[in-house]
């Protein structure tokens, strides 16, 4: 083989293991996003069931409904159970946040609207992750 064609073939190599690394780190900061989406929807819907608000239930239930697509999304990229653990850190590192209060307004400040994009429109965020780790 000819040091062109080996040099042309070790480029392509690089290239490739590049590339593949880029998927990769976009693949991990979107599937830490939705763990972070898991845990803020489990931790807003536990919030809203304590509420005992006849008029809030709904609501409750439709942040259940996220928590669990949430969930289901991750585990595309994520095994099982390391989903399950990674929700209950995330969890207590957003609860520290809170500071013990019950004002979820922090929380929903920074996850309620990102979340709707990255749980309801994920390739709209992979293609955002796949651009910023480039």
């Amino acid at each position: 083989m000819s040091i062109r064609k080996t040099w042309i073939l070790a480029a392509s190599f690089v290239c490739f293991s590049q590339s593949v690394n880029a998927q990769d780190a976009a693949e991990a900061a979107f599937t830490n996003e939705v763990i972070q989406c898991a845990a803020y929807y489990q931790i807003a819907s536990e919030a809203i069931g304590a509420m005992n608000a006849p008029q809030m239930q709904a609501v409750g239930e439709r942040l259940k409904v996220s928590a669990l697509d949430a969930t289901t999304l991750a585990e595309k990229y994520r095994p099982a159970a390391q989903v399950v653990t990674d929700i209950a850190v995330e969890k207590d590192k957003q609860k520290a946040k809170l500071g013990g209060s019950t004002n979820l307004g922090a929380l929903m400040g920074q996850y309620k609207d990102l979340c709707k994009t990255v749980v309801y429109e994920p390739q709209k965020r992979l293609d955002y992750w796949a651009m910023a780790t480039m």
